[in-house]
Formats: structure tokens, C-alpha cells, sequence
């Protein structure tokens, strides 16, 4: 049996009003009032595709071990590299074995179900075991946009495997259309779109349709027999016509959650879809489409082993976190659509030194410090020497992973001279369930609201960026955990 084996997802924290992108921008665009309800999701400062990506993969591993993990596929369309790698990053973020395979798939909005498609082929034909499905996307529309109302952030995560599987998978069926309703050149910063109404009327109400009535034929499945059907459509009114015009009922016609994220564009199917998982019961059958340069749909249908899984957070308990971004103008900062005078502090220049990176790769991106063998004392950074004093043993040390332990704030400084995109900068030790500490950055928070012995979790963030050499640093930050 071949299908899902696990799920992840993360919405960032952020949400912003689209009244509050209206009150600011509708000066210019009046026409954008139409959209202007519910909130966006919007990535912190500190996020892009990758870091996101890392958030819904750490999320599916709370369901198996990353031990099992074969592959990683990453689909986006905003990668922060364009030759390195972003599977690969993610990879060693979430310290998966050396002996795997990674691709990103880019460049098409569908590309996280035909990412899917791909794996599932590799687990069918014997290739692997388990391969990770990471989508996620971070796009940007020009102020006053239509589009910026629209897009929204976030990720989504499937495992593909042959053990203990969730949804079984039962046919996909594609087609595949140099059909133009956006798109972006290499050196461009946003997408141009066509016509509101070509987009609806030839492209989603037709090629949508299309794939999902030949996948119904292929696996000779009835509308009326499907759970849920999750696919993309920015138009609410639209979105809901095209599943009942098939036959799909009302109920089993997953939102759009234009209100609650807003298209998080190749993250999309696959965020609808680990928000429709949550609530699955065994003999669903669940349908996943795309849109984008054709269509992509897949049909699963759920086991008894969704009942096993247990610790995974998905789309809904990211959803229950968050935060009210405002004024709009801090978007803007967050985004680099405006100047801003960033004084002495903001002009250091960061740089990355891959040679070294590479000698210690796990410490930095997996967060992998040591654990003494004579006193298990867990220490960060790698040691040779035991830090115990009651110890010192010298070079009797294993590898010890420190970002899926528990921490809690053991001291914090709210620093308003350092430099940060969201001032005061907030830093301090954490302290380790089982011991060892780290001095680290925290995100995700208010100043006002963190507290000594208040739970953390490690977030995999983007430290800094090297603009004159193009280079993304990443490493790991804490976030307090407050009460939803």
C-alpha cells in the first residue's frame, strides 16, 4: 500500500487585516474593496520559503522517524536560491541522513502536487521508502494590487511511504497547459497578471474541472462519494461553483481559506489538504488539485492509521496562533517595499564562510551539539571536553540533537541599540529539558509578554542577508510559547 504516512503545516504568526492593506492602499486601487475580508497570513521578518518549509517538515516528524525519511521534494516558486540547493537546506535543518535524495521543483504553481505525484512514483517503483513533500511559498504583490490582497504565506508537508499509511493513494490524473494568468521573470520581484476575468472564466473554471472529472473517470470514483475535495481558487463565489457544477457536495467542498490565509500559491493544495486530514475519519476519500500550467489531481482514501497518529500541530493549530500585524507600513518594512534608514548598527556586513559551514554543517543547521558518554552532560556547541566540572573527560562525546528538545527562557534582554527589523531585540539563554543551554535570538514575540521559566520552542529562521553576495544565513531562534 502506497500513500501519506504522515502531514505537517505551518502558518506563520503574523496575520494582517486586508482592511488595514485597503485603509492604506485603497486610495489608489478603490476596485480591491471587493476582496478586502478576513486576514492574510503574512511571514515574520525572519522567513522565507525555506525556514517555513523546515516548520511543516519538523511538524510531520512528530508522526515518523526522521531516521525513515529517504527524500526530500520541495516545491515553491519564491526559492531564495536559484543554483543551490533548497532541498538541501531544508534537509539540514531538519538533520535527516546523508544518504538521501533531495530536488526542489519550482517555477509552476502546481508544483506541490506534481512534487507529490513524483514521489509516490518513486515509492511505487521501489526507490524509497519514505520521501518528504515540502511546499512552500512567500509572494509578494505590488502595493495596491489586487494580488497582494490575495497572497498569503505558508507551507505544507506530505509523507510519501509504503508503511503504516494514513490516506492510501489511489490514482492522480494531470494536465498540462502553457496557460499564462501570471507570471514572473527571472530578475522580477512580482508577478504581472492578466485580466481578473480571463483567470476565473479559461483558466479555473475550465482546467480544474477537467482534471478532476478525468481523475473521477480514471479510478471510477462518483462525485457524490468524495469527503472532501480540496483545490485553489481566489474567487469564493467561484471556487464553490466549480465542485458543485461536478457533483461534489456542498459540505465536502473544502474553503478556499482566502479569510484565513489568503493563496499561499504551491503550498496551497497541500495546506488545504493537511487542513482537511485533521478531520478525516477512516474510509474518506479525499481529492487534491492544483492550478497553475494545468492541473493535478489526486485521490486518497483514509485508513484506520489516521487514528494512530498523534502530536501533529497541521494547518489548524498554526491557525490558532497568531497575531495582529499593523500599521501596514511594518509589512512594508517586512517585505523591503519601502526604504528604510536602517542607522551605523543595520550596515554591519554579515558573511558566510562555507568552508567552515561545511566542517560544522550539523551544529548549525540541525542544531547538533554533543552529550558526554561518563556524565551525559549535553553541551552546545560540539565539545571536546566536558564542560562538567565534576568531570572534564576529554573526547568521549556523541552527537546530541538540541532542536526537538524541550527548552524554557532561563534569562532575556530587550535590547533597543542592537539592530532589528522589529525592535526592541530580544536575546537570552534557554535552558534544556535534560540539560545543556544556548544563547540565542528569540522571534515571534512581544518584549512584554516573555517570561523567565516560559516554555520555548526552536524555530529554524533566517539570520541574516548577505545582499552584496546573495546569500541567505539561517540559524535557529527561540520562540516563547504563549496561550492561544
Amino acid at each position: 500500500m502506497v500513500g501519506i504516512t504522515s502531514y505537517g503545516g505551518y502558518i506563520p504568526r503574523y496575520r494582517l487585516n486586508r482592511g488595514t492593506v485597503f485603509g492604506a492602499m485603497g486610495w489608489f486601487n478603490p476596485v480591491t474593496i471587493a476582496v478586502a475580508q478576513g486576514e492574510k497570513s503574512v511571514a515574520n521578518y525572519d522567513e522565507d520559503s525555506i525556514t517555513m518549509a523546515v516548520a511543516a517538515g519538523l511538524d510531520a516528524l512528530n508522526g515518523i522517524g526522521r531516521e525513515k525519511i529517504d527524500g526530500v521534494y520541495f516545491a515553491s516558486t519564491t526559492l531564495p536560491y536559484k543554483e543551490r540547493s533548497c532541498a538541501g537546506i531544508a534537509a539540514s535543518a531538519l538533520d535527516l541522513r546523508d544518504d538521501i535524495r533531495f530536488a526542489d521543483f519550482a517555477e509552476a504553481v502546481k508544483s506541490g502536487t506534481t512534487a507529490s505525484i513524483a514521489a509516490l512514483d518513486a515509492v511505487k517503483a521501489k526507490e524509497a521508502n519514505n520521501i518528504m513533500v515540502l511546499a512552500s511559498d512567500y509572494r509578494m504583490g505590488r502595493m495596491g494590487s489586487m494580488v497582494e490582497q490575495f497572497y498569503g504565506d505558508g507551507s505544507g508537508c506530505l509523507v510519501m511511504g509504503d508503511k503504516d499509511v494514513i490516506a492510501e493513494f489511489k490514482g492522480s490524473y494531470s494536465v498540462s497547459y502553457d496557460f499564462v494568468d501570471h507570471f514572473r521573470s527571472d530578475d522580477a520581484p512580482f508577478d504581472r497578471t492578466w485580466e481578473e476575468r480571463w483567470i476565473r472564466d479559461m483558466g479555473y473554471a475550465k482546467i480544474i474541472p477537467e482534471a478532476l472529472q478525468g481523475l473521477l473517470e480514471k479510478t471510477k470514483v462518483k462525485a457524490e462519494d468524495v469527503a472532501k475535495v480540496v483545490y485553489p481558487c481566489y474567487f469564493g463565489r467561484d471556487h464553490a461553483k466549480l465542485g458543485t457544477k461536478l457533483g461534489f457536495k456542498p459540505e465536502a467542498i473544502h474553503g478556499n481559506m482566502h479569510a484565513e490565509t489568503g493563496d499561499t500559491g504551491a503550498a496551497h493544495p497541500l495546506v488545504m489538504m493537511v487542513s482537511a486530514l485533521a478531520d478525516a475519519k477512516p474510509g474518506d476519500k479525499i481529492i487534491m488539485a492544483s492550478f497553475g500550467s494545468g492541473s493535478d489531481a489526486l485521490l486518497f482514501e483514509v485508513t484506520d492509521n489516521i487514528k494512530k497518529l498523534k502530536g501533529i500541530e497541521g494547518v489548524k493549530g498554526s491557525l490558532a496562533h497568531k497575531a495582529d500585524l499593523a500599521p501596514y507600513e511594518k509589512y512594508a518594512v517586512f517585505r523591503n517595499l519601502i526604504p528604510m534608514e536602517l542607522g551605523i548598527r543595520g550596515e554591519d556586513e554579515a558573511f558566510t564562510a562555507f568552508s567552515t559551514l561545511w566542517r560544522n554543517r550539523r551544529a548549525v543547521m540541525g542544531l547538533v551539539g554533543t552529550k558526554c558518554k561518563d556524565c551525559d552532560t549535553p553541551q552546545y556547541p560540539p565539545q571536546r571536553v566536558c564542560v562538567n566540572p565534576d568531570c572534564g573527560s576529554i573526547d568521549q562525546m556523541e552527537e546530541y540533537r538540541f532542536s526537538d528538545k524541550e527548552g524554557t527562557i532561563f534569562s532575556y534582554t530587550g535590547d533597543m541599540l542592537s539592530f532589528s527589523f522589529d525592535p526592541p531585540q530580544v536575546y537570552g539563554i534557554i535552558r534544556f529539558k535534560g540539560g545543556g543551554r544556548l544563547w540565542t535570538d528569540f522571534t515571534d514575540c512581544k518584549l512584554e509578554d516573555v517570561k523567565v521559566g516560559q516554555k520555548v520552542k526552536l524555530s529554524f529562521r533566517r539570520k541574516y542577508y548577505d545582499d552584496k553576495r546573495g546569500i541567505h544565513g539561517y540559524f535557529w531562534k527561540a520562540v516563547p510559547i504563549t496561550e492561544s
